[in-house]
């Protein structure tokens, strides 16, 4: 199976050891008609009795390849101009990255599973 493979269809839960999400830790769906959405895990819902409508996760097109038998990248642009790139190594199930938007740029590192 190749890298791209194992991303499309694939949840992939990226936990950041570095960068500006350090601590935290993202859902992504990688859907296999070539969008990804994902959320923070963890985060806290809003009251039951809240009012506003709650905005659909955002669905943007990605790009994955293979770079190795075991290493593969991704990376997508956001609607709100947020950039992640991300190699994720399936042998010890490291990723490292760059995470930009507007004039910031960060290098971003952590480990990740994959969920589903």
């Amino acid at each position: 199976m190749t890298i791209a493979n194992r991303i499309s269809g694939a949840t992939i839960r990226l936990s950041w050891t570095e960068g500006p999400t350090k601590g935290q830790t993202h859902e992504h769906v990688f859907h296999k008609n070539g969008t990804v959405e994902w959320h923070a895990v963890g985060a806290t819902q809003k009251p039951a009795n809240d009012v506003k409508p709650r905005k659909a996760p955002e669905k943007v097109p990605y790009f994955a390849t293979q770079m190795t038998k075991d290493v593969g990248v991704f990376s997508y642009k956001s609607g709100a101009d947020f950039t992640l790139t991300a190699v994720l190594n399936f042998a010890d199930h490291a990723v490292v990255g760059f995470a930009s938007g507007g004039k910031d740029w960060f290098p971003v590192a952590g480990i990740f599973q994959v969920v589903t």
